[in-house]
């Protein structure tokens, strides 16, 4: 059979296509922390907003005010401004972490970090450290004796940064998998060496080993950890399918995450897949044994997102292993009553006295039934050991685009009326701060001190050397300042209604908003609409729009400069977070724009075609996402890190944030959207044990100001047969790894490179399975139950608008795509690879659930095909971001009268994006139902009514990725290409 145009054919190219692999790229080291603001700078430059010339501000030129300005952005101090005389935070002087302590920690740092901040690696002591014979070693920092954590404010603190231990790779055989794309720059980090520190007590144990002295819901036997499902009957995951006879390979409901096969007091206790999921849920336990699977090993995690039950602990002592750091958790085990054995690094700890006490029944000597071996997912409010500086108030700024471009869009009325809707809804305390800044060619800063009769407008010109023009006024207290704030929320929509200018000084204002964000840090929120045109950071068009549909090479998917991330890095630094509201009717280089909010463990929102009457779907979504932006819940100057049992290893960080030290990731802002991956790979065997754990904890800031500590443990069995190991796949947790892979291979690689790796996972993953099991037909293209849907899915992916060829699609769309694979968490990003369809015009109450005293229908879930659709119908798309409801030309006049309130199918308008509030059943029904799907997302979907026939239905039909199109293969295309590149 002919590929079609965009596949790779066996014909074309010798078998040794990609499989995401490659030399690690070394990443460049980031820059030097900036500076502090500038001294204050007194001139007499307050006019009002109605005032209709503003005075322009420019530091004279001779003046020692200027030395200070220009000094201050050099680059060269590491100290941090103090806080400003309203803001009651203790002023420090530095919060750079004193070398000694780095020294006694071991501290190492990733290749990008050699000079990112003038905070390098101060959080990696503050959290806890990693195995001690993980640690990086030098004459100057021997393996240190395990030790409570230290407080950094009793040390010293240096003038400038120490420079951090770099260290040397460790050498190891590459694993599969292992350099799947190797990280961007920013990404990257480097492997510590093994060296011999501190070992356990006792250098072997098997597991969870039984101790009969002390009996307790903790004592596991090493039997029970991983059952062999070899000596059991052949479970469901491991039935063989035949993938080209199987018509019906998708289920009718919702695929869920497989349940660990582990015994039931172990189950009932582990961490929840919604927020901490792993490839396999059976881990191999070798390397070796992982490679014969052919399969990914790595983790998905989701650990900020909202919850409606969580345990907050309260306790003077945060129990800790002495040796790895780890979080007391469920799957420790007590020895007697004052030791317990770490579930990691297997070390035997004493049991603190606190710990005695239970506060839940109010009981002593029983620390196996404390809140925090009891739940595996809990938050701790930590003490003062955990903070490097006083906790930092929330603080927001908020930088516009007022150019010509974005007036004419018409988002700041719709910002502006969703800010001040939401102003009290802000998450903070009575500290919050609140900032606004905006620009076109100048960029304009408004006054809004306390006792001011209203705002006043601030106009710096100089955008090859901005300074600020007044330093303590700009940032104000949201509560002392909300008339002032209100009266410029209202006033600014009508601000700049006549203005011609076109240009846009994006860079030279994030770099005023970097100054005034630096003495505390905070989130910064830019609206932007066009390609950045004058001054630092500056970016021409890099799209043809004739090369949209191209087979070949797509270019231009990584950035044009490095301004934006050396800003977002200096920025981490800061703990200042960048969030990027891209709302463009032309190509804005979003490539290049992105990295402002991905190093900076920002987020991206993109609206293209964004206008506020001619596109009103985009403007109802910018209004909803607002609403949730500004009031979700923002974690503050937050490090995670993961840490997994003893014999395995990561290597790879896939997310929004930045690599501070080889396992702990900077985020100066977290919120419960974001969504990380991490890959996995097996350094030491691991057949002394029959359960691994890995755990992951977040330490971070509320917007109340308090230290808090989420803490999610998981808890695996390891197997020894590579029939275990297929049983074991979580297939949805293996492809958005993939994906993740994917983009990194694109942009360090090519677009082509990362589409011949991802159908390289499926037939290798599959020949590796054949090959094992010796009863199959080798005519046939078989698979584990476990591993049915992988195909699909890589075709889904292959089809997605992030690695689509062949099929018209904006340069800005695809990176957008590529931007939301690496940071969303796997619930969304499963619907935004393989969208759900349902029959909509003939629900009914059978299988319905009650949520809240409301009824909602569960239709079956419909293959991605034409042939599920009938004229005589109407059914529903959910693709994540986007709901489509195609209405057949034949469908039901009943249905179109009852729930979209038309008499007839002609009668349906070409551009209807509601569901009329009917009182009939029907409308009922589907209502309920399509609130019930949105609910379940942060992000509220734009709803399109698609008709039969209309020109809309092509990009309902593009999520139809069962069928062919003109450059990809059919879904039995595809089976039948996989199975002729196995029997090459």
């Amino acid at each position: 059979m002919s590929a079609p145009a965009g596949s790779s054919h066996p014909a074309a190219s010798a078998r040794i296509p990609p499989k995401f692999g490659g030399a690690a790229v070394s990443g460049a080291a980031a820059p030097a922390g900036p500076g502090a603001g500038p001294a204050p700078h007194q001139q007499n430059v307050a006019d009002s907003l109605s005032c209709p010339v503003m005075q322009n501000v420019q530091p004279p030129k001779s003046s020692p005010v200027v030395s200070t300005v220009l000094s201050g952005s050099s680059g060269s101090s590491s100290t941090r401004t103090p806080p400003t005389a309203n803001h009651p935070v203790e002023p420090v002087t530095s919060v750079t972490q004193p070398s000694e302590l780095l020294q006694q920690k071991g501290v190492d740092s990733s290749s990008t970090t050699s000079s990112a901040s003038p905070m390098p690696n101060s959080y990696d002591a503050l959290e806890g450290g990693s195995y001690p014979d993980m640690l990086s070693s030098s004459a100057s920092s021997p393996a240190p004796d395990p030790a409570p954590e230290p407080d950094p404010a009793s040390a010293p603190a240096p003038a400038s940064a120490p420079a951090p231990v770099v260290p040397q790779p460790s050498k190891m055989a590459k694993p599969f998998g292992y350099g799947y794309p190797t990280l961007q720059p920013g990404y990257q980090n480097a492997t510590a060496p093994l060296i011999s520190g501190v070992q356990p007590s006792n250098p072997v144990y098997s597991g969870f080993q039984q101790y009969p002295q002390y009996p307790g819901v903790n004592q596991l036997s090493s039997s029970i950890g991983g059952l062999s499902l070899q000596s059991s009957p052949q479970p469901e995951s491991l039935r063989p399918v035949n993938l080209t006879q199987e018509r019906n390979i998708l289920p009718m409901t919702p695929v869920w995450a497989p349940v660990p096969n582990l015994n039931a007091d172990l189950k009932k206790l582990n961490c929840s897949p919604d927020s901490f999921r792993c490839t396999l849920t059976n881990i191999p336990q070798t390397q070796a044994l992982l490679n014969k699977a052919k399969l990914p090993l790595g983790l998905l995690l989701h650990p900020f997102r909202d919850l409606t039950q969580l345990p907050v602990i309260t306790s003077n002592t945060i129990v800790r292993c002495r040796s790895c750091r780890t979080y007391i958790n469920p799957f420790v085990s007590f020895i007697d009553q004052r030791r317990w054995k770490c579930n990691l690094c297997y070390r035997v700890n004493d049991v603190p006295e606190e710990f005695m006490y239970n506060p839940l029944t109010r009981s002593y000597g029983e620390p196996h039934k404390r809140p925090e071996v009891q739940n595996s997912t809990v938050e701790f409010i930590a003490s003062s050991d955990y903070m490097l500086r006083p906790p930092q108030p929330a603080v927001y700024l908020f930088v516009l685009d007022v150019s010509h471009n974005a007036v004419e869009a018409g988002y700041l009325t719709i910002l502006c009326q969703s800010l001040l809707e939401n102003l009290d809804k802000l998450p903070g305390d009575s500290r919050t701060r609140i900032g606004f800044m905006t620009f076109d060619s100048t960029i304009h800063f408004y006054n809004l001190q306390e006792g001011l009769s209203q705002p006043q407008m601030l106009i710096v010109s100089d955008i090859d050397d901005v300074f600020l023009p007044t330093p303590d006024s700009l940032l104000v207290n949201l509560y002392e300042s909300k008339e002032l704030i209100k009266d410029l929320l209202n006033a600014l929509p009508n601000m700049f209604t006549n203005t011609r200018e076109t240009h846009s000084a994006l860079g030279p204002a994030l770099q005023a908003a970097f100054k005034l964000m630096s003495p505390t840090g905070g989130r910064v929120s830019v609206f932007q609409t066009q390609l950045p045109s004058l001054g630092a950071g500056l970016l021409q068009s890099r799209e043809d729009p004739n090369q949209r549909s191209s087979t070949k090479v797509v270019q231009h998917l990584g950035p044009a400069t490095d301004f934006y991330k050396k800003l977002a890095l200096d920025c981490s630094g800061q703990q200042t977070a960048v969030d990027l509201f891209l709302l463009s009717s032309q190509y804005s280089d979003l490539a290049s724009l992105a990295c402002m909010s991905k190093y900076s463990a920002g987020c991206i929102y993109y609206y293209p075609s964004f206008h506020y009457t001619h596109n009103p779907s985009q403007a109802e979504k910018l209004q909803k996402d607002l609403k949730r932006y500004l009031t979700r819940k923002i974690g503050f100057e937050a490090v995670m890190r993961i840490r997994c049992t003893k014999g395995l290893s990561m290597h790879t960080f896939h997310g929004n944030f930045f690599v501070r030290s080889t396992d702990l990731l900077s985020l100066a802002n977290i919120n419960p959207d974001a969504g990380f991956a991490v890959q996995l790979s097996i350094e030491e065997s691991l057949t002394d044990t029959s359960l691994v754990c890995f755990q992951t904890a977040l330490l971070y800031t509320s917007s109340k100001g308090e230290r808090r500590i989420r803490v999610h443990t998981l808890c695996l069995p390891v197997v020894s047969s590579l029939a275990d190991v297929y049983a074991g796949v979580d297939v949805q947790a293996a492809i958005c790894l993939l994906a993740n892979m994917a983009v990194d291979r694109s942009v360090s690689s090519s677009l082509s490179d990362a589409r011949d790796a991802l159908v390289n996972a499926v037939v290798d993953s599959l020949s590796a399975y054949g090959s094992t099991v010796s009863n199959l037909q080798h005519s046939a293209l078989m698979a584990p139950s476990s591993l049915k849907l992988f195909p699909l899915y890589v075709l889904a992916l292959l089809k997605q608008k992030a690695f689509r060829t062949g099929t018209s699609t904006r340069l800005d769309d695809r990176v957008y795509a590529m931007c939301q694979i690496k940071s969303q968490p796997l619930v969304h990003l499963m619907k935004m690879i393989h969208p759900n369809l349902y029959r909509i015009d003939r629900l009914t109450d059978e299988g319905a659930v009650h949520v809240n005293d409301r009824i909602v229908p569960q239709p079956p879930l419909q293959k991605l095909s034409a042939e599920k659709l009938t004229r005589e119908g109407a059914f529903l798309m959910d693709c994540g971001s986007v709901f489509y409801i195609w209405v057949g030309k034949g469908c039901d006049n009943n249905f179109i009268e009852d729930v979209l309130g038309y008499t007839n199918f002609a009668s349906i308008p070409q551009k209807m994006t509601h569901l009329p509030e009917l009182d009939t059943l029907s409308s009922e029904r589907a209502r309920s139902f399509i609130t019930w799907l949105r609910d379940s997302r942060p992000l509220s979907p734009i709803l399109h009514i698609v008709k039969d026939e209309s020109p809309a239905k092509a990009e309902f039909f593009q999520h139809l990725i069962e069928d062919r199109t003109e450059a990809a293969f059919s879904y039995y295309e595809f089976l039948l290409h996989v199975q002729q590149q196995i029997c090459k």
